[in-house]
């Protein structure tokens, strides 16, 4: 049963302003997450002698908590209010931050990681305070400014990371302390900016869809993430992925028997929903093996490799990554006055085509340090144009009060797409190896970098196919000004 709630007049303009900065910075602290600990996975293993295997838990522990918690947390935002549940997670993000700056044990770590997991569902709630508070004609260009907020987010958390453990002896506990201070910071914004939700659905949680597809994105995202160390024909991987097929389909009956499904299958089947989740699997694909293989090949040293500018972590974050995440963030304004103007789907398709230009760049030119750059300030925009158009294909395409479970189902695909990358490029660069004398750690061929980069384009190129074929203009999501929802009961639960 739906339930309308009285609420106040929609805030002013600079309200409004101050509300869009306040999202965008807890949006950023959630994309911190993602990558804060790459830099420091070496120094954390070293500290707390653990294995290689074991610290890639800190990685995978944080995927697999985000997937399992997002479409939980979306759906319960639109059922009981965004403003508590972004309190809470947020809570539970600063307690895994302190837990993680203050352990000496990789088990409690990897519990505080799990626990920083979860702020991953801050995104699509921020998207659904976006849809019920912001003024129709400006709704577009804040949903793609707090999504320029994610890109800017990933690289200000590596060049803060590398900043943070620099020295003879570097500790990492500082970077999760600036996790503890940020997340804080976000935390107060969210309390004294964000209203109480206009409208909230009411009704009983579905724990047995929850459940159901937290074992279903576990047993996808487990082997894609592990598969490197386990190996790829293991029982473990395969069983894993047949799981995972076994589980999808448990889960879809699930949700068609539910008087309440956590997830309506006919929004996650509607096509532009289900078009727009493929071209978010995509883009986190691509945007995921431009990081990982920029940040690997700058680092390769010239005089053993062959190729390679010999940087340092930090060198690698701040003179070749930051610049893309810098353009991601300057073009999410303009990203969002392109939707308004020429609509999502043209957007979209137009951000993937300078993600073709810049892969190719990037594929045929990464001999010197100004081409590597120069082509991933192309590819931040294309970056900051595809998460510009996406939140605003799911809003037009979806009721407001599944807008929480639609977005979130739409990070999850960025998520999984980006494992998929980490997993591929990472098989990729150890497939081949240049031959080195005894004792010194393998390299990898030039060639497999040229070939990521090159599989990098060919996702951007079927990013283009999805634009114009899977969200044709007849079946495509338009993007006008959107109605505010309507307060009355029997409308905002209407299906």
């Amino acid at each position: 049963m739906s339930h309308a709630q009285p609420h106040a007049a929609p805030p002013k303009p600079t309200g409004q302003t101050v509300l869009v900065l306040v999202l965008g910075l807890a949006a950023m602290v959630v994309s911190m997450m993602q990558t804060l600990v790459v830099p420091i996975l070496s120094i954390i293993q070293k500290d707390l002698d653990a294995t290689t295997a074991g610290v890639s838990w800190v990685t995978t522990a944080t995927l697999l908590s985000a997937a399992v918690f997002t479409p939980l947390l979306g759906r319960f935002g639109d059922q009981h209010g965004k403003k508590p549940t972004l309190i809470g997670v947020l809570l539970v993000m600063i307690a895994g931050s302190v837990l993680a700056a203050t352990t000496t044990s990789l088990t409690w770590l990897i519990v505080g990681r799990i626990m920083q997991g979860a702020a991953t569902a801050i995104f699509p709630l921020a998207l659904s305070v976006l849809r019920e508070e912001i003024r129709p004609a400006k709704l577009h260009g804040a949903m793609a400014l707090v999504s320029g907020t994610l890109a800017f987010g990933s690289g200000l958390a590596l060049v803060g990371a590398g900043l943070l453990t620099q020295g003879s002896d570097p500790d990492y506990h500082r970077v999760f302390w600036l996790a503890v201070v940020l997340a804080v910071v976000a935390l107060v914004g969210v309390v004294l900016a964000v209203p109480a939700s206009r409208a909230k659905t009411g009704g009983r949680t579905d724990w047995l869809g929850a459940g159901t597809l937290a074992l279903l994105l576990v047993l996808l995202l487990l082997p894609i993430s592990q598969g490197h160390e386990w190996g790829w024909t293991s029982g473990r991987t395969l069983g894993s992925f047949a799981g995972a097929v076994v589980m999808a389909g448990v889960w879809v009956l699930t949700e068609l028997r539910v008087k309440e499904p956590m997830v309506d299958m006919k929004m996650f089947a509607h096509r532009p929903v289900l078009f727009t989740n493929l071209a978010g699997l995509l883009l986190g694909f691509a945007m995921f093996a431009q990081f990982i293989g920029v940040s690997y090949l700058v680092q390769m040293p010239e005089d053993v490799a062959g190729y390679g500018f010999g940087a340092s972590v930090l060198g690698a974050s701040v003179v070749y990554l930051l610049p893309t995440t810098i353009v991601s963030l300057l073009a999410a304004q303009f990203g969002g006055i392109l939707v308004r103007r020429i609509g999502a789907r043209v957007t979209l398709a137009a951000g993937a085509a300078f993600g073709v230009v810049g892969f190719a760049w990037l594929t045929l030119a990464h001999d010197t340090s100004a081409s590597v750059i120069g082509a991933g300030m192309v590819i931040g925009l294309a970056i900051s144009f595809g998460y510009a158009s996406m939140p605003a294909l799911i809003v037009a395409s979806v009721p407001a009060h599944q807008t929480g479970i639609a977005n979130g189902i739409n990070s999850i695909s960025r998520s999984v797409g980006s494992a998929v990358a980490s997993a591929m490029i990472t098989s990729l660069l150890a497939s081949k190896t240049i031959a080195l004398p005894a004792g010194m750690p393998a390299l990898p061929r030039e060639s497999q970098f040229t070939l990521s980069f090159a599989i990098a384009g060919g996702a951007f190129v079927l990013v283009v196919a999805v634009a114009f074929l899977g969200l044709r203009p007849h079946h495509a999501p338009r993007t006008p000004s959107l109605p505010a929802p309507a307060p009355a009961p029997e409308r905002v639960g209407a299906p």
